[in-house]
């Protein structure tokens, strides 16, 4: 089992299966690690950076709809590839962009500081807490046998995810199924995490460029707003 220890040596064990590399070759995932992090309630600067994530969303909506926007629709191809239905389950970055023209929801620090990321910057974005990961992060397709631990009706509650489904998983179970749409509530971030790792999800449309600058502003928010945090960062594209 990978020790969650040592921020750089985990990330080098974070993969992406050669199953999902073939469903969309175009995938990479800019994987960024941290620990010494401020948890707590939302405060004055994740609040910024949501009304500013808001008012970018705002602008380019009033133009393009939601499902035109290139990247979006490169997700929503994707989700449809592992038999997902969009409609129904939303890839993550959607359906944040479509909660930001009525105000996107204020959750705690860490939570609020990437979700106004992965909408300024029209990604999947995901963060979970790493003091409860098991080993490494893998990008797999599923068999349906995983455990993926959840709620139903306020109480805990285990899923197992359809075969083929895209799915990143740790060794005890499915931290989040269709590859960014829920995440597990073993892993989850809280008002206690101090180490944390997060997801950044591309497609095509969004270079290589254009990920690092969502890297840059995830990790430039973290440190403002945790300024004894420290970051370590891989990006994985499963070659």
């Amino acid at each position: 089992m990978a020790d969650t220890t040592d921020l750089k040596a985990w990330l080098d064990t974070v993969t992406v299966d050669p199953a999902v590399r073939e469903l969309r070759p175009d995938y990479r995932a800019l994987v960024i690690a941290a620990e010494g992090l401020r948890p707590g309630p939302s405060d004055a600067t994740s609040e910024r950076l949501l009304t500013a994530a808001e008012e970018t969303a705002r602008a380019w909506l009033a133009h393009t709809p939601v499902e035109e926007h290139p990247h979006l629709a490169a997700w929503r191809d994707a989700f449809r590839a592992f038999g997902a239905k969009p409609q129904r389950t939303r890839p993550s970055a959607e359906a944040l962009v479509r909660r930001a023209e009525t105000g996107l929801p204020r959750v705690d620090r860490l939570t609020d500081l990437y979700n106004a990321v992965s909408v300024a910057h029209v990604l999947p974005l995901g963060g979970e807490d790493l003091d409860h990961y098991a080993g490494p992060a893998r990008l797999v397709r599923a068999t349906g046998e995983e455990v993926f631990e959840t709620t139903a009706g306020g109480e805990p509650a285990t899923e197992h995810c359809s075969p083929g489904e895209v799915v990143w998983r740790d060794d005890r179970g499915v931290t989040c199924r269709r590859w960014n749409w829920r995440q597990c509530t073993r892993t989850r971030l809280t008002r206690t995490t101090t180490r944390a790792v997060f997801i950044l999800d591309a497609l095509g449309p969004l270079d290589d460029a254009a990920l690092a600058a969502a890297g840059e502003a995830l990790t430039e928010a973290l440190l403002r707003s945790s300024p004894e945090a420290v970051p370590a960062q891989r990006l994985v594209r499963g070659d």
